[in-house]
């Protein structure tokens, strides 16, 4: 036991004398930045100004117009994005 205690302490006192190896280290930190892409803003959609009485024609016509807004704001929306 006492030849255990007595290479334990020698191990330890090996490496107390050595200087620590001071080196230099680049760490990639991800930072976040404020977005400046143009506030868009929403249509007014083609759909909204229907009225309960209005013909079939004309709530299908409102409603395929709108479809192409919702796709053109959409597309707006992640150019907006894509730009961050």
């Amino acid at each position: 036991m006492r030849l255990l205690l007595m290479g334990v302490v020698f191990l330890l006192a090996g490496c107390a004398g050595q200087e620590p190896e001071i080196r230099t280290v680049r760490v990639e930190v991800p930072v976040q930045v404020p977005c400046k892409a143009p506030i868009i803003a929403a249509p007014v959609f083609a759909a909204a100004g229907l009225k309960k009485a209005d013909s079939l024609e004309v709530k299908v016509r409102a409603l395929l117009a709108e479809r192409r807004q919702h796709i053109g704001y959409e597309k707006e929306l992640v150019a907006a994005v894509s730009a961050c």
